[in-house]
């Protein structure tokens, strides 16, 4: 079997691998509120985001488009199947530290990052697409800081609307709108995370000569998606209790607010073509409302060690996509 052929299947397997635990390492994000206000049990939480992040997985491409072309010229790539193989295999061990600790780290951070770090060693900074890669940047480093004043705003809104209302009622019908409100922001998660693998098979794709253009393979969709919705069928324990109950005491009509925002600000970037931090948002609109129910309820302690984790992912990931990319290219 040829070589390339090889390291192609090799670099599609990883993919899927990082769909797999990116499925049970972010999306327990999507249904931690859920789960911590009781509005559905772990199981039917997990089936339900399971079956949402498939669906939305098959549903967009264009922040796959972003992954294959918007870092790198993959017509172009030196080495270019290494060069993505390291990237995977690099997000994947960062994947796991974080996940190991319950640290709601980004993968999307950590794929972009060990993408970049693997192209500036093997073809030098001019071989980065700059304007593509700021865009990207933007794109991850505004949307916690929307979801963050867009939940304040939006669990505002809903303290003036219901601030007559019987507390225990009002927290009853809200733990109900709360199964609706998880599985559209597990939609929303599959339309912008699954994407990330599929860009990446593709531009490998492409790199192999086995693909020509930016389009993904529809193949490469439900293989993604399944993969994803794979992983979130194993659940993820540890974050889940990071994000549901160490940040803040959530009540179901905070959760509703959190997931109207993490939805809402997810769904726009993919709307955009721009991959996000699904860890981030959902993140800071529990943070966002949290601060507006009442500052001093938020465990900051908790948010500033996801904060740190948030800003050294990038750095820490393009580094070891460049010296997975220096390792494999001794054997490759």
């Amino acid at each position: 079997m040829d070589s390339l052929l090889v390291i192609v299947i090799l670099i599609v397997v990883a993919a899927l691998i990082f769909d797999f635990i990116n499925g049970f390492h972010d999306t327990a994000n999507a249904i931690a509120t859920s789960v911590s206000t009781k509005a559905l049990t772990p199981r039917r939480a997990i089936m339900l985001a399971a079956v949402m992040n498939f669906l939305g997985a098959i549903t967009f491409t264009g922040v796959a488009k972003t992954i294959t072309s918007g870092i790198v010229n993959p017509f172009d790539l030196n080495n270019g199947t290494t060069v993505i193989l390291a990237a995977l295999l690099a997000a994947i061990a960062w994947n796991l530290i974080t996940w190991y600790f319950g640290i709601p780290s980004s993968s999307s951070h950590a794929i972009i990052g060990a993408i970049t770090g693997g192209v500036i060693v093997s073809a030098g900074f001019g071989a980065v697409q700059y304007k593509g890669f700021i865009s990207i940047l933007e794109g991850l480093f505004l949307s916690p800081v929307i979801a963050f004043i867009a939940g304040y705003i939006i669990y505002s809104i809903i303290k003036m609307i219901f601030k007559n209302s019987n507390l225990a009622k009002t927290n009853k019908r809200f733990r109900m709108v709360q199964v609706l409100t998880a599985a559209v922001q597990s939609y929303s998660h599959g339309t912008n995370d699954a994407q990330k693998s599929m860009g990446i098979i593709t531009m490998a794709l492409i790199v192999g000569g086995f693909h020509a253009t930016d389009d993904v393979p529809f193949w490469v969709q439900i293989a993604c998606a399944t993969a994803m919705a794979l992983g979130t069928s194993i659940g993820g324990w540890r974050i889940i209790k990071t994000v549901g109950g160490k940040i803040m005491k959530i009540r179901p009509v905070n959760g509703v607010a959190a997931d109207l925002t993490g939805a809402t600000v997810i769904f726009g970037a993919t709307l955009f073509h721009l991959p996000v931090s699904t860890t981030h948002v959902i993140s800071s609109a529990i943070l966002g409302v949290g601060s507006s129910h009442r500052v001093k309820g938020v465990n900051w302690g908790v948010a500033k060690r996801m904060v740190v984790t948030w800003v050294i992912t990038l750095p820490i990931s393009a580094t070891l996509g460049g010296l997975f990319y220096l390792l494999l290219n001794l054997f490759l």
